[in-house]
C-alpha cells in the first residue's frame, strides 16, 4: 500500500489551488455578497441557489442538503474519490510533487483506482494522439481533412489515431506500469484469447473528458469497410466512465456556457468541433446515448437557471433526428432554461453545413428562433388532417397534454394560443380553458401529468372509473338540439324526413350522436320510418355498431319530446339548429384555413377557392337565419 501522504504536502496542495476555481470546474459561480459566491448546488437537485464559496476562507457550505468543508472535501465528494485520490489530483493540477510517508517518496507507489485509471487514460491519448502522424492513420488524416478539420484542429480536441494491430496500445500501457487488470478494468483493453488486448484498434480516436478536463473514455470511429464494429465504439461503461453523465466537450465549453448562459446540444463529435471552429464554443455532445437527466444536471449548473439562459439542440432532420428531438422535449421541464432546437433547412448537420456553406451558416443556424415545444406540438399536429373538425380533434386531444406540462402558468397559457393556430382554431379560449383543465387533473394526481385521452365514443361507452377526465355529458345543452332532432326523426320521422336523411353524420358533434344518425342512415333513413315505423327501430337497433349505441337507440326512441305540441314547425326549427351550428362550425373551419394559407403558406389558387367556398357558406348561413326551415 502507498505511503500517507505528507502532512506539508496537503497544506502545499490545498493553499495551491483555490477553491472557487475548483467549484468552477462543475458548477457556475456568482457574487453572493459580503466576499461569497454563491450557485447550484451539485449534491443535490435546487431550483435557487443555495450553495456558497467562501474563497478566503477556502470553505464551501450548502444551505439546503448541508454539505460542506474544504477543497479537498469538494473534489472527494463531488468525482467520488478518496482523500489520497484528492490530494493526488489537486497535486497534479498545482504542479506540485507529493513525498509519502513510511518509506519516502517514491512515484511508481500504488495509487487510488480512480486516480490510476485516469492516468491510464491521459497516456491513451497521448499514445493515440502521436499515432495520427504516422503512416497508418493517413486514413484518419483524409477524414478528417474532407470534413474541414485541418492539424491544428484535431490537436486542439485531442483526435489521435488508434493502430489497426491487436495490442499495441497494451503493450505502450503495460510500459508504463499499468497492470492488465487495470487495463480491463479502464475499459482500454478487453480480454483476448492470449490475454488482454486493444479494444480500439484502426479508428480515428476522439478523447471524452469530464467537466473537470479529465479524459476518462474514448469515442472511436470506423475508417475502413472490413472492420466490422458498429460506425462509432465508444469506452464501456467503468468506474470513471457514465455515459449517461458525460458531454463531450464540456471542458472546452463550460467557461462560454457559464458565461454566456447558453449551451448548444449537437449529435456528434465532429458536429462539436464544427461549431467550435465555427464561432460557437458553447457546443457540446453526449455520447452515444440519448440527451437525459443527468446531463441537465450538468448544464443547470453551468447555466444556474437565470431567466435568460439558453439551450438549442441541432438534430438532423430525418425521422432518428425528429425522435431524438422529441426524447429531449420529455424532459424539457427539467430546464428552467428556455429551449430551443434548430435543423438546417437540408436537413445538414453542423459539420456538413460549415463545409457546404461556411462558418456563418453554423452561426446562424444555432440562433434560437422555434422553441423545443413548438417543434414537438407540430410533429404532433403534422399527423393530422386539419381540414376536418374530426381532424383538428384528434390533434388537439393528442397535444393538449403536451402544453398541459408546462409548469409556468403564463407560459402555459401563451403556448395553448399558438397551439390554437397553428389548429386554425379560431376560439383560442376553448383550447385555453382544455389545456388549463388537464393541467388541474394532473395537479389532482399528484402531478403525475395529465391522463391519457379517450375518444369520444370510448368515453360514451364506459363509465368512468376514476379521475381520468369528466365523461361526456349527453344532456349538456350543446347537445339538446341535436338529442332533440334525434328523438323526432326516430319517433316522428313523418316531420323531419326528407330534410333529415341529407344531414351528414358530423352535423352531429357528440359521438354517441353521430353513431345513432349513422345507424338511422344503415336503417334506410327517416323516409322508411314513415312506411313501418316497427320495423323502422328494429333496423335502426340492428344497425348499431354495439351495445351502447343500441341503448342509446333504445333511449331516444322512448324519451319524451321536449315540446307538448310537436309539430312540423317544431321539428322544423330543430334541423335549422343543428344545420346552422354545422355551417357555422365550417366557416370557422374555413376561416383557420384562409388565416393559415393567407400567411404565405399556400398557392393563390388554393386562397381563391377558400374565399369563394367561405362566400358561399356565409350566404347560407344568413339565408337559415333569415329564412329557417324554407332554406335547407
Amino acid at each position: 500500500m502507498a505511503g500517507r501522504i505528507n502532512d506539508e504536502d496537503v497544506k502545499a496542495v490545498r493553499d495551491a489551488v483555490p477553491i472557487d476555481a475548483v467549484v468552477s470546474e462543475y458548477l457556475q459561480l456568482r457574487n453572493a455578497g459580503g466576499g461569497n459566491l454563491k450557485g447550484l448546488c451539485p449534491f443535490h437537485d435546487e431550483k435557487s441557489p443555495s450553495f456558497q464559496v467562501s474563497p478566503s476562507k477556502g470553505l464551501f457550505h450548502c444551505f439546503g442538503c448541508q454539505e460542506g468543508g474544504d477543497t479537498l472535501t469538494f473534489v472527494m465528494k463531488v468525482d467520488h474519490l478518496t482523500f489520497s485520490e484528492a490530494v493526488e489530483r489537486l497535486a497534479a493540477k498545482a504542479g506540485i510533487t507529493l513525498r509519502y510517508e513510511e518509506g519516502g517518496y517514491n512515484p511508481s507507489h500504488q495509487r487510488g483506482e480512480r486516480i490510476r485509471l485516469v492516468e491510464a487514460h491521459k497516456a491513451a491519448a497521448e499514445f493515440y494522439t502521436a499515432q495520427l502522424e504516422s503512416a497508418e492513420a493517413e486514413i484518419g488524416r483524409k477524414f478528417l481533412a474532407e470534413r474541414g478539420f485541418d492539424q491544428a484542429a484535431a490537436a486542439h480536441f485531442g483526435v489521435g489515431y488508434s493502430p489497426a494491430g491487436w495490442d499495441h496500445l497494451t503493450r505502450f500501457l503495460r510500459g508504463k506500469g499499468f497492470t492488465d487488470k487495470e487495463l480491463t478494468l479502464s475499459g482500454l483493453s478487453q480480454e483476448g484469447r492470449r490475454g488482454p488486448i486493444d479494444r480500439f484498434r484502426g479508428r480515428l480516436m476522439w478523447p471524452i473528458r469530464d467537466i473537470g478536463g479529465e479524459v476518462v473514455g474514448f469515442g472511436a470511429r470506423k475508417l475502413r469497410d472490413d472492420d466490422n464494429g458498429p460506425k462509432y465504439l465508444n469506452t464501456p461503461e467503468t468506474p470513471i466512465y457514465k455515459k449517461s453523465q458525460v458531454l463531450y466537450g464540456i471542458d472546452l465549453a463550460k467557461k462560454e456556457i457559464a458565461k454566456s448562459s447558453r449551451a448548444v446540444v449537437v449529435e456528434g463529435y465532429t458536429d462539436v468541433m464544427a461549431c467550435h471552429l465555427a464561432g460557437v464554443p458553447t457546443a457540446i455532445a453526449t455520447c452515444g446515448t440519448a440527451f437525459g437527466g443527468d446531463h441537465i444536471k450538468i448544464l443547470r449548473r453551468l447555466l444556474m437557471d437565470n431567466g435568460s439562459a439558453r439551450v438549442i439542440f441541432t438534430f438532423d432532420g430525418d425521422a432518428a433526428g425528429q425522435k431524438a428531438a422529441l426524447r429531449a422535449f420529455e424532459d424539457d421541464q427539467k430546464f428552467a432554461a428556455e429551449t430551443y432546437i434548430a435543423i438546417a433547412p437540408d436537413g445538414m448537420d453542423p459539420c456538413d453545413l460549415r463545409l457546404a456553406k461556411g462558418d456563418s451558416a453554423v452561426t446562424d443556424l444555432v440562433e434560437p428562433r422555434t422553441p423545443l415545444f413548438e417543434f414537438a406540438l407540430r410533429q404532433i399536429v403534422a399527423r393530422y388532417d386539419l381540414e376536418t373538425p374530426a381532424g383538428r380533434a384528434a390533434a388537439l386531444d393528442e397535444a393538449a397534454p403536451v402544453v398541459a406540462r408546462i409548469k409556468n402558468s403564463g407560459a402555459q397559457h401563451e403556448v395553448a394560443v399558438q397551439l390554437a393556430g397553428m389548429l386554425g382554431i379560431l376560439d383560442t379560449q376553448f383550447v385555453v380553458k382544455r389545456v388549463a383543465q388537464l393541467a388541474r387533473w394532473a395537479r389532482d394526481r399528484g402531478g403525475k401529468g395529465p391522463v391519457p385521452q379517450r375518444g369520444p365514443q370510448a368515453v360514451a361507452q364506459a363509465a368512468p372509473t376514476g379521475p381520468s377526465g369528466p365523461a361526456l355529458n349527453l344532456r349538456n345543452p350543446v347537445y339538446a338540439t341535436e338529442r332533440e332532432l334525434l328523438k323526432l326523426a326516430l319517433q316522428r320521422p313523418e316531420l323531419v324526413s326528407p330534410a333529415f336523411d341529407a344531414y351528414g353524420v358530423d352535423e352531429f358533434t357528440a359521438a354517441p350522436y353521430a353513431a345513432v344518425r349513422q345507424a338511422v342512415l344503415e336503417a334506410g333513413g327517416a323516409e322508411f320510418g314513415i312506411q313501418d315505423p316497427q320495423e323502422y327501430l328494429v333496423r335502426v337497433r340492428d344497425a348499431a355498431p354495439d351495445d351502447a349505441v343500441r341503448a342509446m337507440v333504445t333511449e331516444l326512441a322512448v324519451e319524451a319530446i321536449m315540446r307538448r305540441t310537436v309539430d312540423e314547425a317544431y321539428a322544423g326549427e330543430q334541423l335549422v339548429t343543428v344545420r346552422l351550428r354545422a355551417v357555422d362550425r365550417r366557416i370557422r373551419d374555413v376561416q383557420g384555413t384562409f388565416t393559415r394559407l393567407s400567411g404565405g403558406h399556400g398557392a393563390p389558387e388554393q386562397l381563391t377557392a377558400v374565399q369563394n367556398e367561405l362566400w358561399v357558406l356565409q350566404q347560407y348561413a344568413r339565408a337559415l337565419r333569415e329564412r329557417g326551415a324554407a332554406a335547407l
